[in-house]
């Protein structure tokens, strides 16, 4: 009897996809992720049946900056975080709604005189000035965003008006009230914001995907568990930023669940949220410049029975590779808390002062160079048709399966417009009046005024064969007639009234010569 074949449990590992890291940021997704250290490599494999990734990378050479983890189904071994941790290199996990499970960085050395004075930052004015600061940045780009990219003018200028009241002399209280009102007319502006999407996809999502909404999700009143894809993606946008901020404090030796301007509480880390508030306006930004280059993919996304909105893991991979871009934007303004703080301290020594481990601002300044610019870099979005979703490149629209069928429905588009234009009162006015001139010009042209020379036989044989090299706009201007009707003479279609001969043999230098 034959012996019968047994079922591979593992798949080779030489059909898996590689893993290439994409701005120094790998994502990993699915069910059975691993990372752990062969022979003094990095090995990372993910994925979903078997639809698997693999990576293995070297000591040295390997450009990972941040190694994301999406959802809580597979191992990391102790040996990788320390491989991690010598590179230089972040770990971050997210849950799979975007929550921030577990974020570790390299280990700096910390003061803990610094710590102290952090913790008593109210008693010492240092939290109020630091507060002052963040709101009154993140207003400044709240109001940016609003003139610069939504086109509200209005609302700008609301929430200049709550700055200028931050600017002031104010207590954290009130500090507070004017954030959340800015807040509220800021998202205000946002609610008619479009979201587009392929129109072969129209169907299959509801119409409260198609616009960004308010921030409050229903499920939650709050901006947790988002019900529509704009604000899902920016609640990820947001826990990305929020995973830089806890590692740019931690990396100072601050302890980033003691905050200033959110209050303590056990689920978050209140002084990374408090380094976000200025970021924030960015993240915005990045989201909208997002949205307005293409449509987003139905695939993208899947809805739950309760009706919360879920990224899928390939679209949430490039959401993740923008970790490095809010590293550097909120990098400064972690260094300058931790100077807030040190200044305030009792003990501080004369000649020290937090270092810029972030911005290397104090190497740059010995160097003589400028520091770091700041800005956002456009991000990558995928070109999509906006028929079909399938990707393209280049400039185009469409695909070119779908470019004729664009061609053809916009021709019939111009064309009804075109028809409905032509038929208006004015239009039909100065028609009339057009074709009254000619008549009236007709009438009182005098046929005995024409050269000998000029009859239908010299019309047919030296005029009308040159105006081939004459462009139609000039016939027209030269007869004082429309472009098509100009079009029909040139082609021959259509035969001037001979009062128009002697001007086209002028233009055409068909004269006699005398």
């Amino acid at each position: 009897m034959a012996a019968i074949q047994t079922v591979p449990q593992h798949l080779q590992r030489c059909n898996f996809d590689p893993i290439l890291p994409r701005h120094g940021v790998v994502t990993l997704f699915g069910y059975g992720t691993s990372i752990c250290v062969e022979r003094g490599h990095l090995t990372i494999e993910d994925g979903i049946g078997k639809q698997r990734r693999y990576a293995r990378f070297p000591r040295v050479g390997h450009g990972l900056k941040r190694l994301v983890v999406i959802g809580s189904d597979g191992l990391v071994s102790l040996t990788a975080l320390r491989w991690l941790a010598d590179q230089g290199a972040a770990f971050v996990m997210l849950d799979r709604d975007g929550k921030v499970l577990l974020t570790t960085g390299p280990v700096r050395p910390s003061d803990a005189r610094l710590r102290r004075s952090q913790a008593l930052a109210e008693s010492t004015g240092a939290a109020l000035q630091l507060t002052r600061e963040l709101i009154a940045q993140k207003l400044s780009g709240q109001e940016k965003v609003a003139r610069d990219k939504l086109k509200r003018l209005d609302i700008a200028s609301c929430i200049s008006s709550f700055r200028s009241q931050v600017d002031a002399d104010k207590g954290t209280s009130t500090i507070r009230q004017c954030e959340s009102l800015g807040a509220k007319a800021y998202w205000s502006a946002w609610r008619m914001v479009p979201v587009a999407f392929p129109r072969n996809d129209l169907r299959r999502i509801p119409s409260h995907w198609q616009v960004f909404g308010t921030r409050e999700s229903p499920l939650t009143n709050s901006p947790r568990l988002a019900v529509n894809p704009a604000n899902a993606i920016l609640n990820y946008l947001y826990a990305i930023l929020e995973t830089e901020a806890r590692l740019a404090a931690a990396a100072l030796g601050l302890d980033p669940g003691l905050g200033v301007l959110h209050l303590d509480s056990r689920t978050r880390d209140s002084l990374a949220c408090d380094l976000m508030e200025p970021v924030c306006p960015m993240v915005d930004a990045f989201l909208l410049d997002w949205l307005s280059k293409g449509p987003l993919k139905r695939e993208w996304f899947f809805e739950e029975r309760d009706g919360n909105c879920r990224l899928m893991g390939p679209f949430a991979q490039l959401i993740a590779e923008t970790a490095l871009n809010w590293r550097r934007e909120v990098a400064p303004y972690a260094e300058r808390a931790a100077h807030i703080f040190w200044a305030s301290a009792k003990s501080k020594s004369a000649h020290l002062s937090p270092a810029t481990r972030l911005t290397q601002s104090y190497r740059r300044m010995a160097k003589g160079k400028e520091p770091l610019p700041s800005g956002v870099k456009a991000s990558e979005s995928l070109r999509l048709c906006k028929l079909c979703g399938t990707h393209i490149m280049g400039r185009h629209k469409f695909c070119s399966e779908c470019a004729p069928t664009n061609s053809k429905e916009a021709l019939i588009v111009a064309a009804r417009k075109g028809r409905i234009a032509a038929q208006t009162p004015q239009v039909l006015a100065r028609l009339g009046e057009k074709q009254r001139s000619h008549r009236l010009a007709e009438r009182d042209w005098n046929p005995a005024g024409q050269p000998d020379w000029l009859d239908d036989k010299a019309y047919t044989q030296k005029i009308h064969p040159h105006l081939a090299d004459v462009t139609i706009s000039t016939i027209a201007l030269t007869l004082g007639v429309s472009l098509p009707y100009a079009s029909d003479i040139r082609a021959g279609r259509r035969r001037p009234h001979p009062r128009h001969w002697l001007s086209l043999a002028r233009l055409v230098g068909a004269l006699p010569h005398s």
